[in-house]
């Protein structure tokens, strides 16, 4: 197999697509925090694309990782040996798969290793943007938008003189450029949260209230703080992936990626140190990204939550396996028409059954596979952001609540840990806390409506809703999975 450096990218087979410009060119203009593999799939291929352009090499991307854990540092470490080249793998559902290197990411940093380096590489004047994706709990900003200066992570973080934090790191790199008088970069939220720049912003500035109020004056009138739409489905990479996907590629290859054909940025253009011209290269640009993301939101990563859920209750471990279920079809279908439509207002030119089809067609993708068990991970944070709305929308309206109960009865029974075949999985719930838990495994199934989760939905002022989930959940229990969603789809609108 060829390595896959900055010595070996002229060399690459012809079938592989390599980056269309020199990379010994460019500099970074945008520093990333928290290079997951979301990240090399989706921001950093329109980067690569632009980068091809006249007049864009000052937009490269610095990627820096913020954890502290020995799969960071691996990265970090793989990074360093490849040049930061990795393999992209856009897989088609009806097409074969494309292989390409992306070079966008020109630089990186290990943060844990040097915070200090990390910060001053960051109150460099040359970088202009600062983008994110630390996942939708990573922000800590509450559902009144309030962002918990009393929480042991960031209370901790305020005493540091170097602090450890995505918002301690950026706001003291902020600082530095005040000083300088290098002048302020934007931070651009690409994370699965509603209104994600108000959401960023938020969090920011109540860190830096907290630390110097007149810096936090100065980041409030200087800084920017854009909302994004960000759209692609990537699939975790396991080590029997990254040998396939070496396997058909050739390379050899540490941090290969692989993902869905389909790609889609929508970004509000307020950018204070100016920006690449993302726009000819396919990102949408706008006055208002909410009614994107509303639908992105609402329906692709609600109708991910619902399989994922009910999915791994059954006993399915990967998406386009369930899409063979026509009861797991049906749900999404029922949920998307019947609780989720009703409630949105699409953007220009857009077309909600449309776009509902496409989902499901993304979805039936046998190349892409996504797991299920990533899927529902987090959902204390995720069931909030998207499908609280359209459940407080459909109880407001005394519409059917056959489907929100049910996915209120997965998510709790899911917290157990065994399937319907009593097969053992790990749950991954960063923000559910021990008082969750015990609510969870109350044998009053009621109290699981007063979990974190469930915050603000006020799911116990319907009577009709309480007595539908109760019943649905035992259900669940006595009769499994399958059975009980059959019923619910039955019932139908």
């Amino acid at each position: 197999m060829t390595p896959l450096n900055n010595t070996s990218l002229p060399h690459l087979p012809p079938e592989i697509v390599v980056p269309a410009y020199d990379r010994s060119k460019v500099t970074p203009g945008i520093a990333h925090i928290s290079v997951g593999n979301f990240h090399r799939a989706h921001q950093a291929v329109y980067i690569d694309r632009v980068l091809a352009r006249a007049g864009q090499q000052g937009w490269g991307l610095l990627g820096i990782g913020l954890m502290e854990t020995p799969h960071e540092a691996l990265k970090a470490q793989d990074m360093a040996a490849q040049d930061g080249l990795y393999s992209l793998t856009e897989c088609a559902p009806d097409a074969p798969n494309v292989v390409r290197v992306i070079g966008s990411i020109t630089e990186y940093m290990y943060a844990p290793a040097d915070r200090a380096a990390t910060i001053a590489r960051l109150a460099d004047p040359a970088i202009r943007i600062v983008s994110l994706t630390v996942t939708e709990g990573g922000y800590y900003v509450d559902e009144n938008g309030v962002f918990p200066l009393d929480h042991p992570v960031i209370a901790e973080d305020l005493k540091r003189d170097v602090p450890h934090t995505v918002f301690g790191l950026l706001t003291e790199a902020l600082r530095q450029r005040r000083e300088s008088g290098a002048g302020p970069f934007t931070i651009l939220s690409c994370d699965n949260l509603p209104q994600n720049g108000h959401v960023a912003r938020a969090a920011f500035l109540g860190w830096a209230r907290a630390r110097d109020a007149g810096l936090a004056q100065w980041m409030e009138e200087n800084v920017t703080f854009p909302c994004t739409m960000v759209d692609r489905i990537t699939p975790a990479v396991h080590p029997e992936d990254v040998k396939r996907l070496d396997a058909e590629s050739g390379l050899d290859d540490r941090i290969p990626v692989f993902c869905e054909d389909f790609i889609q940025w929508v970004i509000e253009d307020r950018f204070c140190a100016g920006r690449p011209e993302l726009d000819a290269v396919g990102v949408q640009f706008t006055d208002n990204v909410e009614p994107y993301e509303a639908v992105k939101l609402h329906m692709l990563n609600a109708s991910h939550s619902l399989l994922g859920l009910s999915g791994v209750l059954a006993g399915y471990r990967v998406v386009s396996e369930i899409m063979l279920d026509l009861n797991e079809v049906a749900l999404v279908e029922q949920y998307l028409a019947f609780d989720a439509e009703p409630l949105l207002h699409a953007p220009p030119g857009m077309a909600l059954r449309e776009y509902g089809r496409l989902l499901l067609h993304r979805f039936r993708n046998r190349a892409i596979s996504d797991q299920l068990l990533r899927i529902a991970s987090d959902s204390t944070s995720k069931l909030s952001m998207f499908v609280r709305s359209t459940a407080m929308g459909v109880i407001a309206h005394r519409r059917p609540v056959e489907r929100i109960a049910f996915v209120v009865a997965c998510y709790a029974e899911y917290l157990r840990g065994r399937d319907d075949k009593g097969t053992l999985y790990d749950v991954i719930e960063p923000h559910l806390t021990d008082e969750d838990r015990v609510k969870a495994a109350s044998a009053n199934l009621e109290e699981a409506l007063d979990m974190t989760a469930f915050a603000g939905w006020n799911l116990r002022e319907s009577a009709v809703f309480v007595q539908r989930y109760l019943a649905l959940r035992q259900s669940v229990r006595d009769r499994g999975t399958h059975v009980t969603l059959r019923e619910v789809v039955s019932a139908g609108e």
